[in-house]
């Protein structure tokens, strides 16, 4: 039988070189060439609103990426591919879209098994708070190396109105386990990306779709976010690639730091909006560090992790999860701002408010943090 196959499979290719060549390259590890900074974007929108961008521009260039959304495309943003093609149906497979209904489990399993079969780049979305569901594949994927793309969004409590039950609290930290953990080629088993704006998230899907050594999760926010500052003589997309590390100095103090501020996501540009407070009342030089991905960032070289986040400054950490998602990152000296408790439906911008993710609170924590620091 397998002598036959090799043959029908001789004989398909002599009558068609085009579509072997194409057939070749989808299980080869090239990828088309993709101008992630020329992908049009609005200022301040969110993270979901930018993977969306990002998607609706593979869909034109990737021909053998396969995207799935469990019941949500239009609320966790695959709909910017899906709009691009179409979803399969019964006997007509030539889109490129999985509706697979609410069943996450379900869906990662069917992203395992085409990663396995090879030739197709398998996308899965959903929200965060659901990714609970899909975490018997999503650990296969990481013991295995499969280059699934796992797009969770309403990464935070600022779900807002759809109350506790949507709004992830431990889910980050639960995620980072795995960039903890080795898969068995000794690299960190998922690559967690939570990027803090617009251009990060571009320079995030750049090195999730590059990722081929294993599964990668986009975390995306449900609200705006306000686009970082460039630096001087620089462009946001220019300082965004520095991503690329896991983490990077975002804005730099006039003169070594009393004090390094460090997020990823939305935080990030709290932290910018309330350094800006710290400077001006109080005169303290502040560094700010976005960390989309802890586990890449320890795969860096000691001089650079040293360059970021030096042993002699002080380090305060804000994140809308656990306070644990940032511990490995403050070190022992280092304080976190986080959440203990599980999120309250309400409007998002009250909720920030209640519970201290604001410009004021983070002055109110560096500047008591400041006064204990020995």
């Amino acid at each position: 039988m397998a002598g036959e196959r090799k043959a029908e499979e001789k004989k398909w290719r002599k009558k068609n070189p085009e579509k072997s060549g194409i057939y070749d390259s989808f299980f080869s590890s090239d990828l088309p060439e993709i101008n992630f900074d020329a992908i049009e974007m609005r200022e301040g929108i969110a993270t979901r609103a930018a993977s969306k961008a990002v998607l609706a521009t593979f869909a034109d260039k990737i021909e053998n990426m396969i995207v799935a959304s469990a019941d949500l495309s239009n609320s966790d943003n695959t709909d910017g591919f899906l709009k691009k093609t179409k979803p399969f149906r019964k006997g007509d497979f030539s889109g490129s879209f999985l509706q697979v209904g609410v069943s996450e489990l379900t869906m990662a399993a069917i992203a395992n098994g085409m990663a396995l079969h090879g030739g197709v780049i398998p996308v899965c979305g959903t929200f965060f708070v659901f990714s609970d569901y899909m975490k018997p594949s999503v650990r296969l994927a990481a013991l295995m190396g499969l280059p699934v793309k796992y797009v969770w969004t309403h990464d935070a409590f600022r779900v807002g109105e759809d109350g506790p039950t949507h709004q992830p609290v431990e889910q980050e930290a639960q995620a980072r386990l795995l960039e903890q953990l080795k898969n068995h080629s000794g690299h960190p088993s998922l690559l967690v990306l939570r990027p803090a704006d617009a251009k990060e998230t571009a320079v995030c899907w750049e090195m999730a779709l590059s990722n081929n050594r294993t599964p990668s999760a986009l975390l995306l926010s449900r609200q705006g976010v306000p686009s970082l500052p460039a630096k001087k003589g620089s462009t946001r997309f220019k300082d965004a690639t520095e991503a690329r590390r896991g983490a990077y100095v975002v804005q730099e103090s006039d003169g070594k730091p009393d004090v390094i501020l460090i997020g990823n996501g939305s935080e990030v540009a709290t932290l910018v909006e309330g350094a800006e407070k710290l400077r001006k009342d109080k005169g303290i030089k502040v560094r700010i560090v976005s960390a989309p991905s802890e586990g890449l960032f320890r795969e860096q070289s000691k001089d650079y992790q040293e360059s970021v986040l030096p042993d002699d400054i002080p380090v305060f950490g804000l994140t809308a999860g656990l306070p644990v998602t940032l511990r490995g990152l403050v070190g022992a000296k280092g304080r976190v701002y986080g959440l203990d408790h599980f999120g309250y439906s309400a409007p998002y911008k009250i909720l920030d408010e209640k519970f201290g993710f604001t410009a004021e609170n983070v002055f109110y924590q560096v500047v008591e943090y400041l006064k204990s620091y020995i």
